[in-house]
């Protein structure tokens, strides 16, 4: 029987925001094995002088435990 555990991490982006979920399956893979999934909770955009600057992405991270 598998355990899965969920963390959640927010993690932004100058590009966008399929960079910002990839930066953060990239920054949790240097601590956590066995990811499985992420679920994008929810995305914002920041804007500066009526442009966007930057994308987030508030994701839960599925990994199962050894």
């Amino acid at each position: 029987m598998s355990i899965v555990k969920v963390i959640e991490v927010i993690a932004s982006s100058e590009k966008s925001i399929e960079d910002s979920i990839q930066k953060a399956v990239t920054e949790v893979s240097k601590t956590v094995r066995n990811i499985d999934s992420v679920y994008v909770k929810d995305i914002k955009a920041h804007v500066k002088d009526g442009k966007v600057i930057s994308y987030g992405a508030i994701c839960k991270v599925s990994f199962r435990v050894d």
